[in-house]
């Protein structure tokens, strides 16, 4: 072959591969931009807010002192390396932790059939959320508070549970004027009420907080909305699993909007320590089907050095001082659950100004003044029983004592801190560590 010929042939083929190479490129990027567009619409859809969880910050002890504290007992343990300062001695900072959000893990439940299609729920949330700052533009976040109609209330024996009630509301008020500094939610807006029940009939908005009397009035609301003639007759699973009452995310933005404007919303609270060990006991201490597989066999893998199989298979025999290292890992092996999730994460209280504060502390007394408030029928009492393990002890504060002997005072102290938002707002008593 000439070498002009040689020449011209290996020109082309450089020229063809040259071409070639070209559109691959192309089309790989695009299908890249593709993909980027792709997860953000996902996120556009999804109507969650950035994923911040705010880690536990030492107020006694320095950063240093406690990973090594900890790290020396547990190598896999992760402390997070964030700053040594107390955000409560910076209103500034304190003020980013009530603005971050942290989506919750709910119990597991059994599939059933539901008349509602999750992806028609799906383009609502996400149209919902794409005019969101149009439709509510003149929004105002705090939503105000109004004065409790106490015009149902006709014996005066509930003159100290009212004076109580007005003493908490102005507490909380105070605090999150304080350190709030709130703006709007924005798409936040369907996760932050997604733990709220619906009663239409009395209009009431009750924010569910797990382990602070929750299946109780759960089982009132299903009385005040004509579902049963009485809270001693349904069961747990009933309660839990049989979709029978209405949460607020499941409404349309006006919806939303009209219900926090014009009912009478309120929120049951625990002492955060109290509330965490009672958790703990109902999950971990008796039989199972989901938070064993899910939840124990992960902290016992990931804290539990050298544990044998059949705690590996099973997930059952979870210890306290391992699911506190679980609870304070900032890497956990698994997500945070709404039975140990704070309370400023569930429910919101420096955005949505509740206009009934109650404790599980006085839950009979504060229940029962709520239900005088509302108009419920007369003869309708909250109930007093144990929804499950009726035969254990009630958590109170002498059986958190005996859980946190087992705690060094450093796991005791990063405890507090993990939950400080909700000892402060609710003007809970600070544990001795």
């Amino acid at each position: 072959m000439r070498p002009q010929r040689l020449f011209l042939s290996v020109l082309m083929f450089g020229a063809a591969g040259l071409l070639l190479f070209m559109y691959l490129q192309v089309r790989i990027e695009g299908q890249h931009a593709g993909r980027v567009e792709k997860r953000r619409e996902q996120k556009a859809t999804s109507g969650w807010g950035p994923v911040n969880d705010l880690q536990p910050v030492p107020r006694a002890l320095t950063g240093g002192d406690v990973r090594e504290h900890i790290t020396e007992q547990n190598p896999k343990f992760h402390m997070p390396e964030g700053s040594k300062e107390n955000p409560l001695l910076n209103p500034e900072r304190f003020s980013r932790v009530l603005r971050e959000t942290s989506p919750s893990q709910g119990e597991g439940q059994p599939s059933g059939k539901t008349t509602e299609s999750p992806t028609l729920k799906l383009m609502e949330k996400h149209q919902g959320t794409k005019t969101l700052s149009k439709t509510f533009r003149g929004m105002s976040w705090p939503l105000d508070t109004r004065p409790l109609n106490k015009s149902l209330v006709k014996d005066n024996k509930w003159r100290e549970a009212d004076a109580t009630q007005e003493k908490r509301r102005s507490f909380l008020q105070e605090f999150c004027k304080k350190y709030g500094g709130v703006s709007r939610p924005q798409s936040h807006l369907f996760h932050m009420v997604s733990r709220i029940y619906v009663e239409d009939k009395h209009k009431v908005l009750y924010c569910e907080v797990p382990k602070a009397g929750c299946s109780n009035w759960k089982r009132i609301l299903m009385v005040l909305n004509g579902l049963a003639p009485s809270a001693h007759n349904i069961s747990h699973d009933a309660v839990h699993y049989g979709k029978y009452l209405k949460k607020l995310d499941s409404f349309d933005l006006k919806g939303i909007y009209t219900r926090l404007n014009t009912y009478t919303k309120a929120v049951f609270v625990r002492d955060p320590m109290e509330r965490l060990v009672s958790a703990f006991r109902d999950k971990f201490e008796h039989p199972n089907s989901y938070y064993h597989p899910v939840f124990g066999k992960a902290i016992i893998k990931k804290y539990r050095p050298n544990a044998c199989e059949k705690a590996f298979n099973n997930g059952s025999g979870v210890k306290f001082k391992e699911f506190v290292h679980y609870l304070l890992d900032s890497h956990r092996p698994v997500g945070m659950d709404i039975h140990w999730e704070k309370v400023s994460k569930l429910c919101y209280p420096c955005l949505i100004n509740y206009d009934f504060v109650g404790k599980f502390e006085t839950l009979e007394e504060d229940a029962n003044y709520f239900l005088q408030l509302i108009g419920a029928p007369k003869e309708l009492k909250f109930p007093n029983f144990k929804d499950r393990h009726s035969s254990d002890e009630r958590t109170s504060a002498q059986v958190v004592r005996q859980y946190l002997k087992d705690l060094t005072r450093t796991e005791r102290q990063l405890i507090y801190d993990f939950y400080h938002l909700d000892y402060l707002m609710f003007n809970y008593t600070t544990p001795f560590l």
